[in-house]
């Protein structure tokens, strides 16, 4: 079979699930898991940049998703007034205090000679700015906090429109990508990997603890929308008509519309994202970047500078997923950092990625779609196999309970078993790189 049939097939098959999921159960489930599927292709294509192109190990894409929902925030929510009255100049003149200290802690290790002088200096430096941060920062955090802490308690945004949010939402997982990589690229693969985790921890964490920034885990609701509300169309006397006309009732219409609206948006998105990265691995740019990843040594025997370029692909696919979080906190309307784990936001965009092609865009596409499928239906299609397979067992019965109580895991036991049939029957995935 060809690889141009092959992929027209695969994808055939996912769009048949997609559809039968509408016919079987409802178009309202099928568009939002049809949303939810192309954010992760996103996100995926993102990892499948940098493992498929450099061979780069991150295990940080919570993180930068995290960093990406956190920019929804900053850009669309209103400023809180009070706050920045309260406390908000002085925590701003903390930060930039902080960034102050260490540019000169920086710029003293650059600049003066190794040795016992060089040291005190830095220390000194590092000591005086640490106090002089937290003199400006602890006060003004306690007051902003302080202000309606129930339904505010953070500074805000900038109540700018949300579609602007998406390209801040990958400048800023961009910036952090940046920093991370001028550190820890030189470091071993695994090192890398380990690294890239601990950060996107502390990321989350931040988020979860710093109510000043986004209000911590009393989360941040009313996100504003690029599209309409329900209840503005079913109030809408020319909607609702149009609605009838399809024999559809005001509640299920404007649901459905606004699922489609999100659908054209994050289509745009990922068409343009797909179309800009086949072709940037086709140019010499890609053919470069897989020659690196293949052999660094003879690379760099041809003059490329691989850590150059490391950070480089580092930086865009971390902008990527940024792009792809701050879609996901639009489409939810808030942002609850508590939901960032490593096992949605990380280890499922790494399936999504290895079973639908390591260095394939096509395939992570793919991936993305057919993966978060079946991570979302596996477990209430567990549930309906565990009731059947136990419908005449004894309503005492423990091995009933048991059963009926293990279906939640159908879903990890399914990724599993979908991963290792790949592996072993297509090992470089359901769209191979070419």
């Amino acid at each position: 079979m060809s690889p141009p049939l092959r992929t027209f097939l695969l994808f055939a098959l996912v769009a048949l699930l997609y559809v039968s999921t509408g016919f079987l159960q409802s178009w309202t489930l099928a568009l939002t898991i049809f949303n939810m599927g192309i954010l992760s292709a996103i996100m995926a294509l993102g990892a499948n940049m940098q493992w498929g192109y450099a061979g780069l190990f991150n295990i940080g894409i919570m993180g930068f998703t995290a960093l990406g929902g956190l920019a929804a925030v900053l850009i669309a929510m209103p400023a809180n007034p009070g706050a920045w009255a309260a406390g908000g100049w002085r925590l701003v003149a903390a930060l930039l205090m902080g960034a102050a200290t260490i540019t000169l802690a920086v710029q003293l290790w650059r600049r003066m000679h190794s040795g016992a002088g060089r040291t005190l200096a830095m220390l000194c430096v590092l000591i005086v700015g640490f106090f002089a941060y937290r003199w400006l920062f602890d006060p003004a955090v306690t007051a902003i906090e302080a202000v309606n802490p129930a339904s505010a308690g953070n500074l805000g945004g900038l109540g700018l429109p949300v579609l602007l949010a998406w390209p801040v939402g990958g400048a800023l997982a961009g910036a952090a990508a940046w920093g991370i990589g001028k550190v820890a690229l030189g470091l071993r693969s695994d090192y890398l990997a380990i690294a890239t985790l601990g950060v996107a921890e502390i990321i989350v964490a931040v988020m979860k603890n710093e109510d000043w920034l986004a209000r911590g885990v009393k989360n941040v609701v009313g996100i504003p929308r690029p599209v309409p509300y329900e209840i503005n169309l079913q109030n809408d006397a020319g909607f609702v008509a149009q609605a009838a006309s399809f024999g559809l009732d005001p509640v299920t219409a404007s649901t459905l519309w606004v699922r489609i609206c999100y659908a054209g948006l994050f289509l745009a998105v990922l068409i343009v994202l797909l179309v800009l990265l086949e072709l940037a691995l086709k140019s010499p740019w890609g053919r470069m970047m897989r020659a690196i990843r293949d052999n660094e040594i003879a690379a760099e025997a041809m003059g490329k500078d691989v850590r150059r370029r490391h950070l480089q692909i580092f930086v865009l696919g971390s902008a990527v997923i940024g792009l792809a979080g701050a879609m996901m906190t639009t489409l939810d309307g808030q942002l609850t950092p508590t939901t960032y784990n490593p096992l949605r936001y990380t280890f499922l965009v790494w399936v999504m990625v290895i079973v639908g092609g390591s260095g394939s865009n096509w395939g992570a596409v793919l991936g993305g779609f057919l993966i978060w499928f079946f991570w979302v239906q596996v477990e209430p299609l567990g549930i309906l196999l565990m009731q059947g397979l136990t419908y005449f067992m004894a309503d005492n019965s423990w091995l009933r309970g048991h059963l009926q109580d293990s279906a939640q895991h159908m879903r990890l036991m399914t990724m599993g078993i979908i991963l290792l049939l790949v592996l072993r029957f297509s090992p470089r995935g359901l769209i191979p790189e070419r």
